[in-house]
């Protein structure tokens, strides 16, 4: 008779059983599609503790068990200064699911608490640096980080409509600070219905928001332009139900040259840089 299966058995087998379709498929088409592992890689696994960067780290764990190509990971926790609650919720999890985690202390929600002006985006880079920076201690070549398809969405209209311009969450990106390191984003064109389906389908729970500033406040009710976003999209999906995936493809198909203008390293470009050469013509 065949013994049962461990908790973190199920839940790994999950993964490529129940939802290959949803979650494993999508996760191998972003590696394969935009190069984002590579032989010789060392990986750390940024784990924040929320359901994304926790199965992020499972798609690495099982990519590893069988993958030709020969990589490393290590599985990195930063504390920038969660309550006691949160701490231990991480950690749990963390051995219920044995992923063997690397935890390192900051004290950036202190530091960006004292500003007065976007403690939001000071906290954010602030989080990026110090990863950036232990992971390279480390010996790492690459972070990677828990965003998906719909956070890739969203970060594209909210630039539409709060930042008065067309920009987009790249898959990888190289950093400008720390020389020789990446940015990847394996979760990019997994859905978020998928991991909350596959969250609830082996009954686990994760942290939802370990922020100070938002940690006391209602799920779902944070005056955020994320949220509003999010619910928009949401409403116009019962019009067009691929809305999401036209938002999607548009930043796989941007046409500069019906583009007034646009950035590129930092340097502003024109469309009347180039006109009066009948390059752009109809």
């Amino acid at each position: 008779m065949p013994r049962e299966l461990e908790k973190f058995e199920k839940v790994q087998r999950s993964i490529i059983t129940t939802y290959r379709k949803r979650i494993w498929n999508p996760f191998l088409i972003a590696l394969k599609k935009y190069k984002l592992v590579n032989s010789g890689d060392k990986i750390a696994v940024c784990i924040s503790g929320g359901k994304d960067s926790m199965l992020m780290a499972l798609l690495l764990m099982e990519l590893h068990k069988y993958s030709e190509v020969p990589f490393e990971l290590i599985y990195l926790v930063m504390d920038p200064g969660y309550n006691e609650e949160n701490r231990k919720k991480i950690e749990g999890n963390a051995k219920l699911l044995h992923i063997p985690i690397t935890v390192f202390e900051t004290d950036i929600f202190s530091v960006a608490e004292k500003t007065e002006k976007s403690p939001c985006y000071l906290c954010a880079k602030m989080r990026r640096g110090h990863l950036y920076k232990k992971a390279q201690q480390l010996g790492c070549n690459k972070i990677a980080l828990g965003h998906h398809f719909n956070d890739v969405i969203e970060t594209t209209v909210m630039g539409m409509f709060y930042g008065s311009q067309l920009q987009a969450m790249p898959p990888k990106l190289h950093s400008k600070n720390y020389e020789g390191m990446e940015l990847i984003r394996p979760l990019y064109c997994i859905r978020e219905d998928s991991i909350i389906a596959w969250q609830h389908f082996n009954e686990l729970e994760f942290i939802r928001c370990a922020c100070r500033f938002t940690e006391n406040t209602e799920a779902g009710t944070a005056d955020s332009k994320r949220q509003e976003i999010k619910l928009l999209i949401k409403e116009l999906k019962k019009v067009n139900p691929n809305i999401e995936k036209s938002i999607f493809n548009s930043i796989h198909s941007v046409c500069l040259d019906t583009m007034v203008g646009y950035k590129s390293n930092g340097e502003e470009h024109s469309f009347l840089d180039n006109y009066d050469s009948g390059i752009i013509t109809r």
